[in-house]
């Protein structure tokens, strides 16, 4: 039996596990969700009910993005992806994904989504993404390809399409700032053949 993911396919977090099961060369089956009518099997793996839910060959199940990544990288990592356990890298990536995760999260629900947030100024939420999280990346991309440097790691594909969902709000707005590192490397994580497999219909 192969692997089942349960995902959406515009979840940045189902974008992970995707980017990662395709990466690590892991066969599964992928089963697109209807967040209005979610599937009893994946309720009865994962009663907390969002995606992404792997049901591993194995039939370990796991339900959360990064574990999922972590998961398949450990079965197969060609390029180095997946930086050494209790590495100063490993560490770093760790502190940016628990950013990415939590207080950025946070405000890139409220930016996308002011209608829900009615109480919240939508300046300062901006502001306050630029000065946690765009401008520090776009710090570390002017020095090196990726965040990492010239190499490629899970680090950049964990917070990528969360990137992507932020920018994609107002993109002219987003090219208006100092920002031309972080877009150039979004652009190329948005026109790569494995962005293109990842977002297949």
């Amino acid at each position: 039996m192969q692997a089942i993911l349960y995902s959406y396919r515009r979840c940045p977090y189902a974008m992970r596990a995707r980017f990662a099961l395709i990466y690590a060369q892991i066969p599964f089956e992928l089963r697109e969700i209807e967040l209005r009518n979610k599937p009893l099997q994946m309720l009865q793996l994962s009663p907390k009910g969002t995606v992404p839910v792997l049901l591993t060959s194995d039939q370990r199940v796991i339900d959360q993005s990064i574990d999922i990544m972590y998961w398949a990288l450990n079965q197969f990592d060609p390029d180095g992806w997946l930086p050494i356990a209790g590495s100063e890298q490993r560490q770093t990536m760790e502190s940016w994904i628990e950013i990415n995760d939590g207080p950025f999260k946070k405000l890139l629900d409220i930016y996308k989504y002011p209608q829900r947030f009615l109480e919240e100024d939508p300046k300062k939420i901006f502001d306050q993404a630029m000065e946690l999280y765009f401008f520090p990346l776009n710090q570390r991309l002017e020095q090196q390809t990726f965040l990492f440097g010239e190499h490629m790691t899970m680090l950049d594909l964990a917070l990528f399409p969360f990137v992507r969902q932020f920018v994609g709000v107002d993109p002219k707005k987003m090219d208006q700032l100092p920002l031309k590192a972080l877009l150039g490397w979004l652009h190329f994580f948005v026109t790569s053949d494995l962005f293109r497999q990842v977002m297949a219909k």
